[in-house]
């Protein structure tokens, strides 16, 4: 039986916190051409957030995704739709098509928990447009139980299509992973779930798969794992190991072989220890990418000893 799960593969989007969204046209193309082949469901390629509203002007131009721009990199469109994720307050409403009008299928909303009506407006005005709407809560690690509680009711009533599991800071497990799905299926009985997770402790493959295991249906990925700072889930891993006749590993193998390895010697991304300490102590990436990005990189004992710290730990309460 074919396997339900669909596989939304975002090397563009996530890979892009990596390198400032510097992919050429050609890898991009290629990229498509190559998902489509593999039988990948979705491909998130960019950000749908607006220039006039965030600093970055010297980003590639995934980051600020121009319909007409869009249409010359993937002049026609195969199997695979394509996604954008906006985020609150960098998103100005009308730079956004109707969905007929759009390259676009799925607009994936992003916000932490204190924005959820924020999000939720969005959600709205895209779904009202036609697209496929997903809500991305991010930095489910550091939710309260009733803020959790508090914002379901509100996204229950919702016309949103997808709710995800966002594991920002690579710190779950399989049972944080069950915990949270089994959550979400009890207060979002009627909504789809997807699932981000980030390899900070090489448990993204097998976090993902415990949530498709229990009924959550989008997973998202990256070629090579491409991503923030430990990067995400491979794509190759689900291709090849999910149940479904439709996908191919061989084009995403071809991917990786002519544009990741030569991207991997030029930037940093993947398991490493820093990003491991920061997602064992359930903190945010950036304060390994800071080391990272600086000359005592290696340093690992002194980043560990300085996140441990009690002064550390009393200003972080």
């Amino acid at each position: 039986m074919k396997n339900p799960c669909k596989i939304l593969d975002c090397t563009i989007r996530d890979g892009g916190l990596v390198n400032n969204w510097e992919f050429s046209v050609e890898f991009v193309r290629d990229l498509y051409k190559g998902l489509n082949e593999a039988g990948v469901d979705y491909m998130e390629i960019g950000y749908k957030n607006s220039p006039k509203l965030l600093k970055g002007a010297d980003s590639g131009p995934w980051r600020f995704l121009d319909e007409s721009f869009l249409r010359e990199v993937i002049p026609e469109k195969g199997r695979t739709k394509l996604s954008a994720l906006v985020d609150i307050g960098r998103v100005d409403e009308n730079d956004i098509l109707p969905r007929e009008q759009s390259m676009l299928d799925l607009i994936r909303v992003a916000c932490y928990i204190k924005d959820v009506d924020k999000a939720l407006e969005l959600v709205n005005k895209f779904n009202g447009m036609g697209y496929e709407t997903s809500l991305n809560i991010m930095a489910l690690s550091h939710v309260l139980e009733h803020e959790l509680v508090e914002a379901f009711a509100e996204i229950a009533q919702s016309p949103v299509d997808i709710v995800y599991i966002v594991d920002s800071y690579g710190s779950m497990d399989y049972k944080d992973v069950e915990h949270l799905v089994d959550k979400f299926q009890k207060l979002l009985p009627g909504k789809q779930l997807g699932v981000h997770t980030h390899n900070n402790m090489q448990l993204a493959f097998s976090n993902t798969l415990a949530a498709a295991k229990n009924g959550v249906v989008f997973l998202d990925s990256s070629v090579y794992g491409m991503g923030r700072a430990a990067g995400n889930c491979p794509t190759e891993l689900l291709v090849s190991h999910l149940k479904n006749p439709n996908y191919n590993l061989r084009p995403v193998l071809d991917i990786i072989e002519r544009h990741m390895i030569p991207m991997r010697q030029r930037w940093e991304w993947g398991y490493i220890i820093p990003y491991m300490i920061s997602g064992v102590l359930n903190e945010h990436p950036r304060v390994a990418m800071a080391l990272r990005g600086s000359e005592q990189k290696d340093n690992y004992v002194e980043f560990y000893d300085t996140l441990t710290s009690p002064e550390t730990v009393a200003a972080a309460k």
